[in-house]
């Protein structure tokens, strides 16, 4: 299996802090967001991994990165010359993966679950990895029966469960299948959510749901929040 991390995106949210660098790379406690879901790939044996991020910060993220050595892995650099989806940006790695599966994260999420037995026990499909929250409209969202993801709805007004899908997303090979026949949505995207529902209508997705915290540190008040709990963590 291939290890992919998407850093791209404007980091509008987090600006003016994202105007110097890539939000992947500002500080959660002691060291910098992108090694929390790093760290995940690598406890999950995966060593043989993607960055992908915009052309304005790979100089910054390659000079703090470098080649993996000191990580024990090796990575391999893509560029997204313009923010047009988690789905385009995972598109650009098919050549990377050669056939393989791919553990996609996103690389401002921070997860606390010991993620490596669900990615290392995939086989095929797709498996999702959500977790209960009291504010489902914000996130993708999936409903379930019998272990099995039966929908996936993006940002609904009425959501039909409170599992968010979070920014870790496990795929077959045949996701890149998919991703070259997609079409942009309403705000001109690539949707990740689109490739997902896919595995949904082929019967193909299965779920985990965390039972320990997980942050999406989009935000001012989600990065503080990040660095919060790994100070707990760390007592």
């Amino acid at each position: 299996m291939k290890g992919v991390l998407i850093c791209g995106g404007s980091g509008s949210r987090l600006k003016p802090l994202t105007e110097i660098t890539n939000k992947s790379l500002l500080p959660v406690y002691d060291k910098p967001l992108i090694l929390y879901p790093l760290q995940v790939l690598l406890d999950a044996g995966i060593t043989d991994i993607a960055i992908v991020t915009g052309n304005e910060h790979m100089d910054q993220m390659a000079a703090f990165l470098g080649s993996g050595k000191r990580f024990g892995c090796t990575f391999h650099y893509c560029v997204q010359d313009q923010p047009k989806g988690i789905a385009q940006a995972l598109g650009l790695t098919e050549i990377f993966a050669n056939g393989e599966s791919v553990c996609a994260i996103l690389g401002d999420n921070v997860f606390f679950d010991d993620l490596s037995p669900v990615i290392k026990s995939f086989k095929s499909g797709t498996e999702l990895l959500l977790k209960e929250v009291h504010d489902p409209e914000r996130f993708g969202v999936a409903e379930m029966n019998n272990g099995r993801v039966v929908s996936i709805e993006e940002k609904p007004t009425k959501p039909k469960s409170n599992l968010a899908v979070t920014g870790c997303y496990v795929y077959d090979n045949r996701c890149y299948e998919y991703i070259r026949t997609m079409k942009p949505s309403a705000r001109g995207e690539l949707e990740i959510s689109d490739v997902s529902r896919w595995y949904v209508e082929l019967g193909e997705a299965h779920a985990t749901i965390l039972e320990k915290e997980w942050v999406d540190a989009g935000t001012f008040e989600s990065l503080f929040r990040a660095a919060e709990l790994v100070r707990q963590q760390k007592r």
